[in-house]
This record gives structure tokens, sequence and C-alpha cells, in this order.
């Protein structure tokens, strides 16, 4: 019987020695999101011209992103714990965002990216098995630990807003939790492909390449927006909501292309519990300083 979990899907899109730097879906969504903003701003007596620029910026941003992802994963392809360091690697954009958010002295916002995007990524999750024909691979995948630390990191992110007078309970809360679950994530062996990959040294390069492309979507969404007129709240839940969680996307697209099931899934699990310990940090930043 053939192990679909170990099965690469094909290769699609624009592919540079194997490496797929930019996928369909790429295209796609930064269409739609082109689409979204010139439409509002043909809508709403916008700037259309200076939408269409921001709109091209999002795109180059997000192509930065999905090839400094595949350039990672392809680096540490022979890895133990691919998924853990890929998890962590992948929400170095969070980290900047709580960082702008401590310094201007927003702990809602400092908190809200890494919060949000714990909602966003196990969508991520299903889009990129869906994308790949492993869905059903996936959602089979170790349910018993997987699906319990999606929905708890899920529920935690969101019940940060809802308990502000009690911000240090759940300061404790989260801690406590996201530990055990950390803990007890299964481990994820190298796997030895025999196939001649990207140098070690490529990694600092890449990683660079995704915080700077991670720091810089927000404010070319934010000045697309200002251009376009586009409403707040459909801007939250249609380009931001998106675009935030894109790395989780495309490591999630790279690693189950790859057949690194347990990598991708753990991609996940790592970074809701990553989103959890800094948003936790932020809190506690503003609990000692306020």
């Amino acid at each position: 019987m053939t192990d679909l979990s170990q099965t690469p899907s094909p290769q699609r899109g624009l592919v540079v020695k194997g490496l797929v730097l930019l996928h369909p879906l790429d295209l796609i969504i930064s269409l739609l999101v082109l689409v979204f903003f010139v439409s509002s701003a043909l809508v709403s007596s916008g700037d259309v011209v200076r939408s269409l620029g921001g709109g091209l910026l999002i795109m180059a941003v997000m192509f930065a992103v999905g090839a400094a992802i595949e350039i990672i994963i392809d680096a540490l392809r022979d890895l133990p714990g691919l998924g853990t360091a890929v998890g962590f690697i992948t929400n170095g954009p969070e980290m900047l965002c709580l960082v702008v958010g401590l310094v201007s002295g927003d702990i809602i916002f400092a908190a809200s990216t890494p919060l949000g995007s714990n909602l966003m990524n196990p969508v991520m999750l299903v889009a990129a098995g869906l994308a790949t024909g492993t869905f059903l691979v996936v959602l089979k995948h170790r349910p018993r630990y997987n699906v319990p630390t999606v929905l708890v990191t899920a529920g935690l992110a969101a019940g940060f807003f809802f308990v502000p007078q009690w911000r240090l309970l759940w300061l404790v809360v989260v801690v406590a939790v996201s530990v055990f679950l950390f803990i007890r994530r299964p481990g994820d062996p190298a796997q030895v492909d025999n196939v001649d990959g990207l140098p070690r040294w490529v990694l600092l390069p890449a990683v660079l390449a995704l915080l700077v492309a991670g720091y810089w979507l927000d404010p070319v969404v934010s000045f697309t927006a200002a251009a376009s007129h586009a409403p707040k709240g459909l801007i939250g839940f249609f380009v931001l909501a998106a675009l935030t969680s894109w790395p989780e996307f495309r490591s999630c697209l790279g690693l189950l292309r790859r057949g690194r099931t347990n990598s991708a899934v753990l991609n996940i699990t790592v970074s809701n519990i990553t989103n959890l310990w800094l948003a936790a940090l932020g809190v506690a930043v503003h609990l000692l300083v306020s």
C-alpha cells in the first residue's frame, strides 16, 4: 500500500532548481487583493493609481515571503525537528509587530497580530492540504494531539480580547498550557531524501528576507488601504487575516509537497504555541511598565 504522506505532490508554479518560488495560489491571492483595493478605490473615489501600486507592492512582498520560505525549507530539508524550526521562523513577522506595538505602548496592537494568526493558521493548513491533495492525510495525522492543540491555542488567543480585566490570570494560564503542549509535541525525525539541496549558509539571507518582507507587509497594506478608502472591517477580514498567516501557508505547502506531513502539522501547532508566547511576553512587559 502506498503511503500518501510520503508522496510529494507535483511541482506547480515558478520552479527554479526544484524550488517552487511562486505557486499559482500566490498569484491568485495577490490578484484578488489587487482587485479588492482597486475596486474599492473606484467605488469610493479613492486614488486608483496609488491603489494599483500598493497592490503590486503587496504582490511583491508575498513573492518574497514565498521564496524565502521555500529556500529555508530546502536548506533545512534533512534537519530533525524541521516542523518545529519552521514554526519558529515563520513567526518572525509577528515578533516584529509585537515589538512595534510595545514601543508605541499599544498592547492591543502588539498582541493582536500573533493572536490573530492563531485563528488563521489552521485555515492555512487546510488550504495547503487541499492544494496538495493531502487534506485527508493531514486530517488523520495524530488527531489526539493536533486537534486539541489547535482548538486550545485558538481559544486562548480569542480569550485575550474577552478578559481585559483578567490579563494576569490569562498570562498564567497561557504560559502553563502552552509549555505543556510544547513539551508534549510529537517528534519530527530527519528525512533523508538523497537529493542535493541548498547549503545551510543561505538560511541567513533567507530569514532576513522573510523578516523584512513581514515587517513591510503591514505598512504596505496600510498605504494601499488609505489610497483605496477600503473599509477597515473588510481589510481586517479579507486582507490582513490572510496575509499575516501567508508564511505558514507557504511553509505547509512546501512541506506537504515534500511528503513531510508531520513537519507541516507541527509547523502550525508550534507556530500557534509560539504566538501565545509572544502575546504573553507582550502582556508581561505591559503589566511591568504600566
